[in-house]
């Protein structure tokens, strides 16, 4: 399932990259620094940050915190089966929303040129103690784009893990 998913997500991406790709490449190694652990270190924890304080919102309920790391143009998909959410709907259906806590694993950045990134990570939800289910794991990919100098989530997309 997750192979399906990272290779639909991928081929989705593979445009984003492109269109996103240098036009000439540099004719020396000297003439394009490679990324060093430090930088890369930094987009990783910059990542994290921002992935917690999506949750804390979804867990908080807090629709202005939530909303403002979201795009114009968003859209989500959750594994209920209800189809793609665009900004408004997703910041709406909080009130529904029943996250009383979350622990995020294996979060990963894949930098897709300087103004995108495409950020895969885990996460157990656990609901209120006395909700009929406690606890799902969904592996999410989400991919954030650099507009007007701030990061934003333009695509979020869950598939359940057992």
């Amino acid at each position: 399932m997750r192979i399906v998913f990272i290779v639909s997500s991928l081929i989705w991406l593979m445009p984003v990259a492109f269109a996103r790709a240098p036009q000439s490449q540099p004719k020396s190694a000297e003439a394009q620094p490679v990324g060093s652990v430090s930088s890369d270190s930094a987009l990783k924890e910059m990542f994290e940050a921002k992935v917690r304080s999506e949750w804390e919102a979804l867990k908080n309920k807090d629709k202005k915190a939530y909303g403002d790391l979201l795009a114009e143009d968003y859209q989500g998909v959750e594994i209920d089966g209800s189809g793609e959410r665009n900004k408004i709907q997703s910041i709406n259906e909080m009130a529904d929303g029943n996250v009383f806590n979350y622990t995020l694993e294996r979060l990963k950045v894949m930098p897709l040129g300087a103004d995108a990134a495409f950020v895969i990570y885990e996460v157990t939800m656990q609901f209120p103690p006395r909700a009929q289910v406690r606890y799902s794991r969904v592996y999410i990919g989400e991919v954030w784009v650099k507009r007007g100098g701030q990061w934003k989530e333009l695509h979020y997309q869950e598939t359940h893990v057992k």
